[in-house]
């Protein structure tokens, strides 16, 4: 009987460089018997399948990739999930110093991760699950199956699916597989905002702009369990939530600056999000019309802020770039918010200065892009991530707390209205009536973190028709085809969609025409809310737009991707990996038990002697026969 088996794969990837990540060795499936180690140091003494605990993988993949002969004996791994146990106290498989060479500075040895191990940054030919907790049961009784049997006369062995194409076509790096069509370039599609919504003055009557930014996605050594509810999601939430508090603020286009809001795609993956929005306001694209780098002013990143609850009232830091004035200028208005929170007990500190600058954020895409840029990070951690699960799927619901995210999203409203209204005094009035609706953090939280509900909840159904009905997972995906279309993508994940909508509702203005649509509105600046939706949906004045997010070498030309050469203009792209992902056919793990072959010839023999009796039988009873008829 086949079992069919609840698990998350580990996939191949590949950059410039090479491969990472996980992958049958040939174009053919494995099957190989199931052996569940205890520890990372347990032998095997043939191709077996390991079954791993949790707190043994680290240590295991750190070994396997330092040993070529346990790497033979591995035909695959499964691995335990954490619920069983529930004890394990760190795992990240990111580095130390995550994405180091997107660095804008020289000290790249600084351990801004300390749980970083580093193991899904390298290539393993040989397949990885990981297992749903019933999943684990039912493994655990079928290694113990193996462990009791005797001499091996039945074993339960997997069979693992997880063909690459890559693997097949032998393309083992991004500039091959994609001129070889067996790949496609990581990315998505990034979404701002603007409140209110920017109207078509000249240049000349443009305000300076107050950027606010967060990141939508995140990574895992399994594709399809990249959470991130710490590391990037916490900061996405807690933006969206302070975007619904400012949008209660009537006379906001009296300000001396205007408020922008965006949010990144692809930003595990080298940044693409943010380095795309950069190189499309170099171009004066469609995508951000309506804005320009010289016009961006104030640069505030919600990072992590879902672990900032310690002791009795959530503390969290200011990241600054340098030193400048501008800079300055944010600090002081994220002291200023946390002041005017008063009983709300939200305590903001200046990151230690023994720092080597800002920690991984989008906010380096920016200084490398010009290192005079004005700008700081709201992180939960000082000098080292808060945060034990960095990029692993254990970054779930429960590593965060919605106080801390609700706290983080009422300093960030704060300060943004402060700074948007520059040196003039500030309306302390209206200061104080700009609060955070809590339960739209819980609601976000369930929408975007959990499985039940998950992207079915009613607030993403108010906007749009998710296509997929499993629990969230954050990871990129990959770019399809030609990224012209990019205010009408066909193809954005359920994630970017509803963020276009909801940004696209929360700073909008109501238009003239309200009739249903379903896609385009008639009048210039206005765009189409809840267009997916049964009976359409409405034209709402908006400034929200769709933005690419995908690598800065990589072009779409003559219907396939190509990889550009580097360029010195371009100090991010000249240090790009230029990630992409393999195509594969099926993915699938099974498990089952098979005779062993001593058996099996045993029962061959056994079916030999049987039909060598029964052909001698038959002979002797006819001689028998034709004598007793012939004496007849």
């Amino acid at each position: 009987m086949y079992l069919n088996i609840e698990s998350f794969p580990c996939v191949r990837l590949l950059n410039l460089s090479g491969e990472v990540g996980c992958s049958n060795p040939g174009s053919e499936k494995i099957i190989a018997p199931i052996v569940r180690f205890i520890k990372s140091s347990d032998q095997l003494v043939q191709p077996s399948t390991v079954l791993l605990p949790l707190d043994q993988m680290t240590d295991f993949f750190l070994r396997v990739s330092n040993d070529p002969e346990i790497h033979k004996k591995v035909s695959g791994v499964l691995i335990e999930s954490n619920g069983v146990d529930n004890n394990l106290q760190e795992l990240s498989p990111d580095r130390k110093f995550p994405q180091d060479a997107f660095a804008p500075y020289s000290n790249r040895s600084h351990d801004w991760n300390p749980a970083g191990s580093g193991i899904m940054w390298n290539r393993y030919d040989f397949p990885v699950f990981l297992l749903s907790e019933e999943s684990t049961r039912t493994l655990r009784k079928v290694s113990e199956k193996n462990e009791n049997a005797d001499n091996g006369y039945k074993a339960n062995v997997a069979e693992f699916d997880l063909v690459m194409q890559t693997t097949k076509a032998q393309t083992h790096d991004s500039a091959l597989c994609l001129k070889e069509k067996s790949c496609l370039p990581l990315g998505g599609h990034s979404v701002w905002a603007s409140l209110p919504p920017i109207k078509n003055e000249s240049a000349g009557h443009q305000k300076p702009i107050i950027l606010a930014i967060a990141s939508q996605d995140s990574a895992s050594f399994f594709r399809d369990r990249s959470l991130g509810s710490d590391s990037t999601i916490s900061g996405l939430i807690a933006l969206l939530t302070a975007v619904d508090a400012l949008s209660h603020i009537h006379d906001l286009s009296n300000l001396k600056k205007q408020l922008v809001f965006a949010v990144f795609n692809g930003e595990a993956w080298g940044y693409l999000g943010s380095r795309k929005f950069l190189q499309e306001l170099d171009k004066g694209a469609d995508s951000v019309n309506g804005i320009n780098s010289l016009m961006i002013d104030q640069v505030l990143e919600i990072g992590s802020v879902g672990k900032a609850v310690i002791k009795e009232y959530p503390s969290f830091y200011m990241h600054a770039a340098g030193n400048s004035s501008a800079s300055k200028k944010i600090l002081d208005a994220l002291q200023s918010a946390s002041k005017s929170l008063g009983s709300d007990n939200v305590e903001v500190k200046q990151a230690a200065s023994s720092n080597p600058g800002v920690p991984p954020s989008s906010l380096m895409s920016f200084l490398r892009k010009n290192i005079s840029t004005s700008g700081v990070v709201l992180e939960d951690f000082d000098s080292h991530f808060s945060n034990r699960f960095y990029h692993s799927h254990l970054d779930n619901p429960a590593n965060i707390n919605s106080s801390s995210i609700a706290a983080a999203a009422a300093l960030a409203a704060r300060s943004l209205y402060i700074l948007a209204s520059d040196d003039s005094v500030v309306d302390l009035m209206t200061l104080n009536t700009i609060k955070v609706n809590v339960s739209l953090v819980e609601e976000l939280i369930g929408c975007l973190l959990s499985c039940n509900p998950g992207l079915s909840c009613g607030l993403v159904k108010s906007f749009i028709s998710p296509s997929s009905s499993s629990c969230p997972s954050h990871y990129v995906g990959v770019f399809l085809d030609d990224p012209s279309g990019t205010q009408n993508p066909s193809y954005a994940d359920d994630t970017s969609r509803f963020v276009w909508n909801f940004l696209a509702d929360r700073t909008s203005t109501l238009a003239g025409n309200k009739s249903s649509c379903t896609g385009k509105c008639d009048d210039e600046g206005e765009v189409c809310i809840g267009a997916e939706l049964e009976g359409g949906g409405r034209c709402v004045v908006s400034t929200t737009r769709y933005v690419p997010a995908y690598s800065t070498r990589v072009k779409f030309e003559d219907n396939a991707w190509h990889v550009l050469p580097a360029n010195s203009s371009d100090p991010m792209g000249m240090v790009d990996p230029v990630w992409t992902e393999s195509f594969w056919n099926t993915i699938g793990l099974r498990v089952y038990a098979v005779q062993d072959s001593t058996y099996d010839w045993l029962i061959l023999l056994t079916g030999l002697s049987i039909t060598a009796a029964s052909y001698c039988a038959v002979h002797v009873g006819r001689g028998y026969i034709s004598k007793v008829v012939k004496r007849d």
